[in-house]
């Protein structure tokens, strides 16, 4: 049912790019759309696989326009707005508002832990990418990606305690998440640029 009323990709492709101009930014869309997909496969979720994808691919497109977290006018909360006026499905929103910790949005559905473990993980992953010689996921280890994560200098932005709450949250361990996190971006490598 919740299927039948989400709008097609191609329209939420167009509203990430209405509000949001950076290529790293649009990437990360994707990077976690990936994580999303392959989550959903992963707990039996086919039946909701647009939704899965969907929520990934929105989750932050209202970052680079309404940047100012924990405000009633910045990101999540702006980008819940605009998505219940475009009649995005309340489950979809709940869990975009719940990767944002701050927000006070208790992740309670499968989609919403699973989009809060994806997020900062998938950032990771590519930044741990964009500093190899091939910059490459092809040939990307778990142990490279945990190496990055004790490396609290490497790409600061990233969240390593909800990286590491985000695999607790799943009832994974931290190393099988990274590697189906890995595994997720592979299956899109070309599509990312990695």
């Amino acid at each position: 049912m919740i299927q039948a009323s989400l709008p097609p990709r191609d329209e939420a492709i167009a509203l990430l790019q209405k509000y949001t101009s950076s290529e790293s930014l649009i990437k990360h869309a994707l990077t976690v759309e990936a994580g999303m997909l392959w989550y959903a496969s992963f707990f039996d979720k086919s039946d909701e696989i647009d939704l899965w994808g969907l929520t990934g691919l929105l989750h932050d497109f209202d970052y680079e326009r309404f940047p100012e977290p924990v405000s009633p006018h910045g990101h999540p909360y702006a980008g819940n707005l605009i998505l219940e006026e475009l009649g995005y499905p309340k489950v979809l929103r709940e869990a975009i508002m719940g990767h944002a910790t701050y927000t006070g949005v208790k992740r309670t559905t499968l989609l919403s832990k699973v989009l809060f473990a994806v997020d900062e993980l998938s950032g990771l992953i590519t930044a741990t990418c964009l500093v190899r010689p091939d910059r490459s996921i092809k040939e990307l280890e778990v142990k490279s990606v945990k190496k990055k994560l004790k490396d609290k200098a490497f790409a600061r932005g990233c969240n390593r305690d909800d990286i590491k709450n985000g695999a607790l949250e799943l009832g994974l361990e931290l190393d099988d998440h990274i590697a189906n996190v890995i595994t997720a971006i592979k299956e899109k490598a070309l599509d990312l640029g990695l």
